[in-house]
């Protein structure tokens, strides 16, 4: 059996596949060894009862995730990959090589990611030819759900938040100028925590408010990522993430306004990335 995982840093969604008609999907936390080790995976994986019961059927795992940029961290995590699925044969790509995959397949193009981070690429329709980004959410991942995380907490902190909105952001999460501060600076996972308040955004894409800051912050992603890549001028940029989803509509607006337009938006890019190895099976 095949075993495809797409993986951010907030969840991973897992797809499995026989040679016929067989599918079954499972989901994860995500699985980023710049904050996971392998016995922080294994615990995970072993938990999950679903990829327990097929894990000895599993015969090729192929793992897209975020951080796994660099052999010695991918490492990180084919370990702990190699002690649960005992019978697969393990590669683990960065997740920019599954997003390109899915919306490109084999053909050409620009793809970005705008999840709980943001990054993007050039693809030559089989390899990953050009990256400058991907740097992180302290001083990257511009207009990705940890972003937008950032600027909306300062603003609460701020008080430059609109008083209906600072009142039912403090109402829903308790939040408390302690809390927060915690959160982001001691607590695991600050990104995921970040990236966390996208949902209350996405509840309230209607408000002013919210329509500028992610205006804002797509266009920031577009100065800073995409106008480096001269392609985005000739074909569609294709986008992978639940932030570019949900604004989807302000996303083409930003578009519109600096020259390019959106080719494909994949929420879900493990089931393209399925059909495409069982159409071109190595």
């Amino acid at each position: 059996m095949l075993l495809i995982a797409d993986s951010g840093s907030t969840k991973a969604d897992w797809l499995l596949s026989d040679r016929k008609d067989f599918k079954m999907e499972f989901n994860t936390v995500g699985f980023n060894p710049f904050f996971h080790d392998e016995k922080f995976i294994i615990n995970e994986l072993t938990h999950n009862r679903g990829l327990m019961h097929y894990a000895k059927d599993v015969k090729v795992l192929k793992f897209y995730g975020s951080g796994c940029s660099h052999e010695k961290r991918n490492q990180i995590v084919a370990g702990a990959f190699r002690k649960v699925f005992t019978n697969a044969n393990v590669l683990v790509e960065h997740d920019m090589l599954g997003a390109c995959i899915a919306a490109c397949g084999n053909k050409p193009g620009v793809v970005c990611i705008l999840g709980t981070g943001s990054n993007a690429c050039s693809y030559n329709g089989k390899d990953v030819v050009a990256s400058h980004h991907g740097l992180g959410y302290i001083i990257g991942d511009e207009g990705s759900g940890s972003y937008f995380g950032k600027k909306i907490l300062s603003h609460y902190l701020y008080k430059l938040l609109p008083q209906e909105l600072e009142s039912q952001l403090r109402d829903q999460y308790h939040l408390t100028k302690e809390s927060i501060i915690e959160s982001v600076y001691h607590k695991p996972d600050p990104n995921v925590y970040l990236a966390s308040f996208a949902k209350f955004l996405s509840s309230h894409k209607e408000s002013d408010y919210v329509v500028n800051i992610v205006r804002k912050g797509f266009t920031e992603f577009y100065e800073t990522t995409i106008v480096v890549y001269p392609e985005s001028k000739k074909h569609p940029v294709h986008f992978i993430g639940s932030i570019a989803h949900h604004f989807s509509h302000i996303l083409k607006e930003v578009a519109n306004k600096n020259g390019f337009s959106v080719g494909k938006i994949l929420v879900k890019p493990v089931e393209d990335i399925m059909e495409y190895f069982k159409s071109n099976p190595s």
